[in-house]
């Protein structure tokens, strides 16, 4: 179990430190599109919270200084992801709303893994 939650921490990590660069620091063309969508205050914001979220998901796992960051990011990432599927169904936009639920679920079991089932334990 405690390999599966590192892979999917890992996983999530990369997913989320590069969405949350490309919200920070967006082409010009994509910038464009997302100003349409949400106002840029509300993308910087979510990209600073994605790459803390990446950070926060395997730092303080490796370190074992306060591990309990790693299920408190996944449950920001929870929170991020069920706004994202829910926006990409209202948007009619089905692909990325599977891609953001499977987020989600991916999400869910590291929280709860690394509550429940396999916590990290911190330096003694």
């Amino acid at each position: 179990m405690n390999v599966l939650l590192w892979l999917l921490q890992a996983l999530l990590a990369l997913v989320f430190l590069a969405h949350g660069l490309m919200l920070l620091m967006p082409p010009p063309e994509v910038a464009a599109q997302m100003n349409e969508m949400l106002p840029r205050w509300f993308t910087l914001f979510l990209g600073v919270a994605e790459v803390a979220a990446g950070i926060g998901l395997v730092v303080p796992g490796v370190t074992r200084i306060k591990p309990g960051l790693v299920p408190a990011a996944a449950l920001g990432i929870i929170i991020v992801m069920v706004g994202a599927t829910i926006l990409h169904v209202m948007r009619n936009e089905m692909s990325s709303a599977g891609i953001t639920a499977v987020l989600l679920v991916m999400a869910i079991v590291v929280a709860h893994g690394r509550l429940r089932l396999a916590p990290i334990r911190p330096k003694a």
